[in-house]
């Protein structure tokens, strides 16, 4: 028996216009930059018109990516509600995979721009064991404070009575034919832009760190601090990554992509001492990435920020396996290391539109 779990950053699935460009120029869109509107009525007109015009294609190519993925069990992050949930199953997933996700779990929780974890779940696997959503639990009321979490090096980005997570960790235990195991979903704060000469990774990391830290002590705190031999999957966007590949060089001289390792971050607080198995690893490090990052030719390089690491318990009847990174809804600007280029969806632009810009994550595990 087996159980295909897969993650992936929707980029942004929302049910909603955002108006606010009208009065604050940082967030408008470029195209809507290009042309003088004479009132805010005007804007609103254009704004709902671009982006109707652009969602339809955004969203047939998540369809896709998440159609290829092909999971039993999809973790999402960037969701803005159930009903939006629903109205895309039914607009587009729908229309590729037929009546695949009956269950759908989605807490609004913590995030200030209101995109929110969720999970899709089939009524059966793809070799037929039925699947139950036995519990959901959210820990987005959790404080640092009462998880001893506050350190020193988050002064100044936190307090100690702040929520930890600043989206949530949803905690959902489901059954798989007679095993049962539990998936925690996550999507860490985002690196953000340079402070005070201090780049955007580096002055945010405490947050991140935290952000793990509370994971792990949820776990420990339940199955014990080696696991306690149970079967758990976190899976998500970390906004984190302890290795990327740094591209240099130029179109007409080609381009070079260097391995380079990271100083330690949210990942590693998970997968040391072996308390989880981040599964990419598996794959050769050239071809590791879910993303691809640029401000520029002069800062490029493609990471892997999203993951499904995995317990020992998940692993170890599942050691020949190896995820599955799909990159067709990439746009074109993305650069790829030679021999990785896929054939993209139809439609895809070359920055826009794609179906996100992340990558989708999937791995199928033996459940023995």
């Amino acid at each position: 028996m087996t159980v295909r779990i897969a993650t992936f950053n929707a980029e942004n699935l929302l049910s909603r216009f955002d108006f606010s460009g009208f009065r604050n120029e940082l967030r408008q869109d470029r195209v809507s930059q290009l042309y003088d509107f004479a009132s805010e009525a005007q804007y609103r007109q254009a704004e709902i018109a671009r982006a109707v015009s652009l969602t339809d294609d955004t969203r047939q190519l998540t369809a896709l990516a998440i159609a290829e993925a092909d999971a039993d069990i999809l973790c999402l992050q960037e969701v803005e509600n159930l009903d939006t949930l629903h109205r895309f199953e039914y607009g587009y997933l729908f229309k590729m995979i037929g009546d695949g996700y009956r269950h759908k779990v989605l807490i609004e929780a913590n995030d200030s721009r209101g995109i929110n974890l969720a999970m899709l779940v089939r009524e059966e696997t793809l070799d037929g064991a039925r699947i139950e959503v036995l519990d959901v639990t959210s820990h987005a009321h959790q404080t640092y404070e009462a998880l001893g979490l506050y350190t020193p090096d988050l002064a100044g980005l936190a307090q100690p009575h702040d929520k930890v997570f600043k989206r949530d960790c949803l905690e959902v235990d489901v059954q798989v034919g007679t095993r049962r195991l539990t998936i925690y979903v996550v999507h860490f704060k985002s690196m953000g832009s340079s402070r005070d000469g201090i780049d955007g990774r580096t002055w945010t990391m405490p947050v991140r760190i935290a952000e793990a830290r509370a994971v792990r002590k949820l776990i420990t705190k339940r199955f014990g601090p080696d696991g306690g031999g149970k079967r758990y999957v976190i899976a998500g966007d970390f906004n984190d990554y302890s290795e990327k590949l740094v591209i240099t060089g130029d179109r007409r001289n080609g381009y070079q992509f260097t391995p380079e390792d990271a100083e330690d971050g949210a990942v590693r607080v998970l997968t040391a001492d072996g308390f989880a198995e981040n599964v990419v690893m598996r794959r050769p490090v050239m071809d590791r990435w879910t993303l691809y990052h640029t401000r520029g030719p002069q800062e490029r390089h493609l990471c892997q920020l999203d993951y499904l690491l995995a317990s020992p318990a998940m692993t170890r009847t599942s050691r020949d396996r190896l995820p599955d990174i799909i990159r067709a809804g990439q746009p074109w600007r993305t650069l790829f290391p030679d021999g990785q280029d896929v054939e993209r969806y139809p439609r895809t632009g070359w920055d826009r539109p794609k179906a996100s810009d992340h990558c989708p994550v999937a791995m199928t595990f033996d459940l023995v």
